[in-house]
């Protein structure tokens, strides 16, 4: 650097009128808006960074603290002007509190208080039934077979909302065939048996009798001789903690090349694949397979061996079917 520019730069005292003077530093305003809109984009930058990331955005912690502040504040100016304005005798308008509206309790009727009674009873007898075996279900409802008929109701609502039943299917079914001897397991009101009972022989079982159709009995049991049946069918029954003695004992009553067919709510099904070849194992050959409305799985099997595991296959689980609470 020369000299001459050194002596100028150090000289930041002069004498004026006897006093001493500071050189004043020249304003540059623009300087503070520059770092501003720095300032603005490097944190809206960091902000998209951090959201790309799925981590919290800078500044997201202190949001409600800011938010809370300048309510505060909000409300201490509110409360200035109120102070500043003249009193009630010099002009003021004082507004009047309008009085408050009693809150009404919510009325419930007797007849929605039991129609919620006999949901959350239905959810509980639904839960009941997937998660213990069928003599324990049969034992429990022929203590209290109201409660056998309070979950058929609940189940009745239900399948009222589905766009398709996959009942009405079977029927179709089975009104292509005729002269068939047809095993409905797990029936409940015997529906097969009331529409296409004029073409097959149809005998139908639950564990509990609700009409004359039924015959009440352990699907793990069944009152019926081995190798006499043609069709088997399980139309959203494969329920309880022993759903493969069901199958095994399915396989036990029909004729060789007899038809198992099963129905059932497609979320159920963890693995349909693993499903189905747990059935195979237990001496069938699995024939179609097919879903209805996206809802329901279609699976029709025949009977191929006459043996047939006493062990439980692999993959031979359904997830129990619950109802949430509304």
């Amino acid at each position: 650097m020369k000299p001459q520019k050194v002596a100028e730069a150090s000289k930041a005292i002069q004498k004026s009128d006897g006093g001493i003077v500071k050189e004043k530093k020249k304003k540059r305003s623009w300087r503070n808006k520059v770092r501003k809109l720095a300032k603005k984009k490097r944190l809206a930058e960091e902000r998209a960074t951090a959201a790309a990331n799925g981590q919290k955005l800078p500044g997201q912690k202190n949001g409600d603290k800011a938010k809370r502040k300048k309510k505060k504040k909000n409300k201490q100016n509110e409360e200035t002007q109120n102070e500043d304005e003249p009193e009630s005798g010099q002009g003021k308008v004082v507004k009047e509190e309008e009085p408050q509206k009693p809150k009404m309790k919510a009325v419930v009727s007797m007849e929605e208080a039991q129609q919620r009674m006999k949901a959350g009873r239905f959810r509980y007898l639904n839960e009941m039934m997937y998660t213990v075996s069928g003599a324990d279900a049969m034992e429990y409802f022929q203590k209290d077979p109201d409660a056998f008929q309070c979950y058929h109701n609940g189940f009745a609502e239900q399948a009222a909302k589905w766009p398709n039943h996959p009942l009405h299917q079977i029927i179709k079914w089975l009104a292509k065939q005729s002269g068939k001897v047809v095993l409905d397991l797990g029936c409940g009101e015997a529906k097969i048996a009331k529409a296409a009972g004029h073409l097959h022989q149809i005998s139908s079982f639950d564990l509990v009798s609700q009409n004359e159709r039924v015959t009440a009995c352990d699907m793990a049991h069944l009152p019926v001789e081995s190798d006499s049946a043609d069709i088997a069918i399980f139309c959203l029954s494969l329920m309880g903690t022993n759903l493969h003695e069901y199958i095994r004992e399915a396989h036990r009553t029909l004729k060789m090349g007899g038809v198992l067919k099963i129905a059932e709510v497609s979320s159920r099904f963890t693995n349909i694949k693993l499903f189905v070849d747990a059935v195979q194992k237990m001496g069938f050959k699995n024939t179609e397979k097919k879903t209805v409305d996206d809802y329901f799985v279609m699976l029709q099997f025949s009977k191929s061996t006459a043996k047939c595991e006493n062990k439980k296959p692999f993959g031979l689980n359904l997830k129990p079917c619950l109802y949430k609470k509304r």
